[in-house]
């Protein structure tokens, strides 16, 4: 491996003078940003520290390392990292007067992205380490505890998940009856918005086995409901278990024979690599919930060209016909991207337009943010900023009405609603329904890991609220 070492940061203190902890008793506080897939990630990484004598902490201000497991999909995120460093600053100092050591480490897509920049602009770092080298981590942090200043972002010759400790039964226990399990990093598309190719690098499924494997421990462990995460999931392809290459639909009905594992679902899909298999999947698969996140960016076929999204709105709308052909009960949710460069009044109308014709249940939209290194950024006709708030409020207005009016054609219907934790307030806890929203049920409705029946009384803003049936 490569290290690169970078002046060290006098914050006060020499390094010989602070307490150094035994591993036994040192405690790691992570914050994580940005999606699913880095929400598993800063997991593995407690995990790998656990067998490295980490406890992990919910204080920063108790923390002998603090991580920021980072995303870099839009600018203001990588911003927030920063300030949060500023913060960290004056923890680190302040401990450092008082003797005690604290590590500061950026994991994640910014870690790749920008590398010995981020030590160079925040010193406060000890190491930046990439999401491809997680299993390195401690080793990275025995060479930062003796001074170095590292930075490990060389995409990794061996399979990470092989090296990737696995968390004992009663961490998995804690973390509940719901599990994010990756299968699936990287993107070959290079849309031209995007910078997961350049962070994550380039598509690499998992092997059936190796999935297999960590399902059934998490089933073994209580998990009942599984999402299968991916940065372009349903292109996952892997040996199987009688040597032959699957597809992700055959990987999801190997993985519902999994005793006590009720739901599955997966997240997120490229519209170009959902096959025959998978729709069937949704039409044979009972355990297959019937939610389906299939991000389309646009309805213009111009600007879907420009972001080399590969396929017309038409191939899109086609596509969700026979998605809703397969699954009369499926319930659609997307991402789109407002202001993306040269994009006209024409463009935006044809978006509100696919908008409408697909009657989304939930939806995610954004203004446009160039990222470094990625084509757009480079593009002519940036779009101005308050041309791009005027058409992302009247995006995310309709795209609400219909989250709203699918909510509502919920009440007086019976579902099936997972109860996942602790209700907010005294006397409730929370459920899952099959289409992803939560359900307050009285806490005598069943046990957190049941399965039970109930009757929708009223849709809220982002829930449901439900009475056993």
């Amino acid at each position: 491996m490569e290290l690169n070492t970078i002046e060290r940061d006098d914050i006060g203190a020499a390094a010989e003078d602070l307490v150094v902890l035994p591993a036994a008793t040192r405690k790691v506080f992570v914050k994580t940003y940005g999606c699913q897939m880095n929400v598993y990630d800063s997991q593995r990484m407690t995990d790998a520290l656990a067998i490295d004598g980490y406890a992990a902490t919910d204080a920063v201000g108790e923390a002998d390392l603090v991580l920021l497991n980072t995303c870099h999909i839009r600018e203001k995120a990588a911003e927030k990292v920063y300030s949060e460093l500023g913060r960290i600053r004056e923890l680190k100092a302040e401990r450092a007067k008082a003797g005690r050591e604290m590590l500061v480490g950026v994991a994640g897509c910014v870690a790749q992205a920008e590398g010995a920049e981020i030590i160079r602009r925040s010193p406060v770092v000890d190491l930046v380490i990439g999401p491809q080298t997680y299993h390195r981590l401690p080793g990275v942090l025995a060479k930062a505890r003796s001074g170095e200043k590292i930075v490990e972002t060389d995409y990794a010759v061996e399979d990470k998940f092989e090296h990737l400790p696995q968390p004992k039964r009663a961490e998995l226990i804690r973390r509940g009856v719901t599990a994010f399990l990756t299968v699936q990093e990287g993107c070959d598309k290079f849309c031209t918005f995007c910078v997961v190719p350049y962070t994550r690098g380039s598509e690499v499924s998992r092997p059936v086995a190796q999935i297999v494997a960590e399902a059934e421990r998490l089933a073994d462990a209580g998990v009942r409901e599984v999402t299968l995460l991916g940065q372009n999931v349903n292109a996952w392809h892997g040996r199987g278990e009688d040597s032959e290459e699957w597809g992700l639909g055959r990987l999801l009905f190997r993985l519902a024979e999994i005793p006590g594992l009720a739901r599955l679902r997966y997240t997120t899909s490229h519209p170009r690599d959902m096959d025959d298999e998978l729709i069937a999947a949704h039409r044979d698969l009972p355990a297959l919930m019937p939610y389906l996140h299939l991000p389309v960016q646009s309805g213009s076929d111009r600007i879907l060209k420009a972001m080399n999204r590969r396929h017309m709105a038409k191939d899109y709308l086609t596509l969700i016909d026979r998605i809703r052909a397969a699954r009369n009960d499926i319930a659609l949710s997307g991402d789109f991207i407002v202001g993306f460069p040269g994009e006209t009044e024409a463009d935006f109308e044809a978006t509100m337009q696919l908008v409408e014709d697909v009657n989304y249940a939930s939806a995610f939209s954004f203004k446009y943010s160039p990222r470094p290194g990625t084509p757009g950024a480079e593009m002519n006709d940036q779009v101005p900023e308050a041309v791009k708030d005027e058409r992302l409020q009247r995006l995310q207005a309709l795209l609400l009405k219909q989250q709203q009016h699918f909510g509502a054609s919920l009440v007086g219907r019976t579902i099936d609603t997972l109860v996942e934790k602790p209700g907010r307030q005294a006397g409730q806890k929370v459920g899952r329904s099959p289409w992803l929203q939560p359900v307050i049920v009285d806490e005598k409705a069943g046990e957190i890991g049941d399965i039970i029946q109930v009757r929708i009384t009223k849709a809220g803003y982002n829930s449901l609220f439900a009475e056993l049936a």
